[in-house]
């Protein structure tokens, strides 16, 4: 029993390490798309740069991350590669990143207030950005977990 548990927390921190690894990819569409459009567009709007800009980045992140994880990270756990599997995992990947957007925005908001109220940072045009980097390293966690347990979940064989 020890021994089956061990193996299963292997599997998982490698799991997570490769999940780490490759939501490099969104992060960086994320980040830079977050980054142009904060400063080509509105750069004085906070609405613009806090939450419009955010969800555009965002939907353009999580399909690439999407096609990573489905084509990548848990390829073994895809039972059929048909177009309706494809678009079944694709939209349980959208809700559950849907939900981690969320708190990923209310974190991004906490940090900026955080960092308004010290004074630092204000008026720079990657402030915006790194506060986006900051919010997501925490609400990878939470998208770990529910893509590991949730989305791409391991279907249990009857014996």
């Amino acid at each position: 029993m020890k021994k089956e548990r061990r193996k299963r927390l292997s599997e998982l921190l490698v799991r997570f390490a490769i999940f780490s690894i490759t939501s490099g990819a969104g992060t960086l569409v994320d980040l830079g798309v977050h980054w142009w459009l904060s400063a080509a567009f509105h750069p004085d709007s906070y609405l613009w740069r806090f939450w419009i800009a955010p969800l555009i980045s965002f939907e353009l992140a999580v399909l690439t991350n999407f096609l990573i994880a489905y084509y990548f990270v848990w390829r073994e756990r895809i039972s059929q590669r048909t177009t309706r599997s494809f678009f079944r995992h694709y939209a349980g990947y959208n809700a559950t990143a849907t939900g981690v957007f969320f708190v990923k925005l209310l974190i991004m908001q906490g940090f900026h207030l955080l960092l308004v109220t010290v004074g630092w940072l204000q008026d720079k045009t990657y402030e915006p950005a790194l506060c986006n980097l900051l919010a997501m390293c925490l609400s990878g966690l939470l998208s770990f977990a529910l893509n590991e347990f949730v989305v791409f979940r391991k279907i249990r064989k009857e014996d």
